[in-house]
């Protein structure tokens, strides 16, 4: 069996792309995959590793990785440690996720062994968008340095995988595959049942994810101000911060909240099924505006009918499936929310249209066929 190992030091165990998508996908096709993640000793997470994952022909086995706890020690030593636990696995391909190990695939490679970039995000632009940089000649240097790394890095590996098409434009066509970060079906499907250890006594309007400022995460707790008492936000999810947290939680709108934690993926989706109207909420910041978040296809797939930013690829995109309002106008998000609320036929149509579009290609049953192709004319 030929053996795959993925690579991160940002992206934990269970992440979604990378486990449940890529890495699953993956030994079900017959290679054997490790997947050596960043870990918090923290966070409990080693708790929920299983030795391995057996699938049907494959299975996936989870190497803790602890990261420095400094951001530029994290980014300075962590790939020289990677770097030599990724050597252990012996592995015909490697597979890495993250920015900052660009100097382990180009050791890799230097050692002879075959090599995959998957870019999550469009980095250069994310740096534009970095709170602590202050000083915008600095943001620009940091964010033309990190495109002109990844461009150099870039001529060194087998095949560059993106997330989505605007962040493919950053690389050689030629050795470029988007593999988009849709919805896995089966894990949505008709046999996910309703949560049961939460009671709902009115519309539910939900966002599962991480809780960030740059998310809008504020400011739909402050639409709940004017959406309250007819509906209640169900926040999933882990906080930026505990002073975030705290901001939030003293706003008037959070009465209206629901605060259930983090929790694995597959009980996400059983909350969600619960849920009435999905929102994605992003500030209109370089990273966010041509991005396709993975929570917007999970919204569809499970026909839930959604408020999103009124970016113009988004409406582009989505418009038979959502509404749109500034993801900085908390008023106008609270009147998208009304404006489905007070109208159940619409609510119905536009989840239903969702729904349709996943169907018809926008699913991880679908694109997991490209990253396998990509696989087998690397290996083959």
């Amino acid at each position: 069996m030929i053996r795959i190992c993925h690579l991160s030091s940002v992206h934990p165990p269970f992440d979604t792309r990378v486990y449940f998508k890529e890495c699953k996908s993956l030994a079900s096709a017959g290679f054997d995959v490790t997947f050596i993640a960043r870990t918090s000793t923290s966070s409990g997470e080693l708790s929920l590793i299983p030795p391995a994952e057996k699938t049907p022909k494959g299975e996936v086995r989870i190497i803790p990785f602890y990261p420095y706890k400094n951001r530029f020690s994290r980014i300075l030593l962590s790939p020289f440690r990677m770097f030599r636990e990724a050597l252990k696995q012996k592995a015909s391909l490697y597979h890495f996720h993250d920015p900052e190990l660009i100097p382990v695939g180009i050791m890799l490679r230097i050692a002879g062994k075959k090599v995959i970039y998957d870019v999550h995000e469009d980095f250069h632009k994310q740096i534009k968008d970095k709170p602590y940089l202050h000083n915008s000649f600095l943001k620009s240097f940091l964010s033309i340095s990190v495109l002109c790394f990844e461009k150099i890095g870039a001529l060194f590996f087998n095949r560059i995988i993106t997330a989505t098409p605007s962040i493919s434009l950053n690389f050689n066509p030629q050795k470029t595959n988007v593999v988009r970060n849709v919805p896995v079906l089966a894990m949505m499907g008709a046999d996910v049942q309703p949560a049961t250890d939460v009671v709902k006594d009115k519309p539910v309007v939900t966002y599962a994810g991480v809780l960030t400022r740059i998310r809008g995460i504020k400011e739909i707790i402050m639409a709940m101000e004017h959406v309250g008492p007819k509906a209640e936000l169900w926040l999933l999810g882990k906080w930026e911060s505990d002073a975030f947290y705290h901001e939030c939680h003293n706003l008037e709108g959070w009465k209206y909240v629901r605060f259930l934690g983090q929790k694995p993926q597959e009980k996400v989706y059983e909350y969600m099924k619960l849920a009435d109207i999905g929102l994605v909420n992003f500030y209109p910041l370089a990273n966010h505006m041509e991005a396709l978040p993975n929570k917007i296809y999970e919204y569809m797939a499970l026909s839930l009918p959604m408020v999103l930013s009124h970016f113009p690829s988004w409406k582009d995109a989505f418009e038979s499936c959502a509404l749109f309002a500034d993801p900085k106008n908390p008023k106008e998000i609270a009147q998208q929310i009304g404006a489905l609320l007070d109208n159940p036929d619409l609510m119905q149509e536009k989840g239903r249209k969702g729904r349709e579009l996943i169907e018809t290609g926008f699913s991880w049953e679908s694109e997991q066929e490209k990253l396998i192709d990509v696989y087998k004319k690397i290996l083959f």
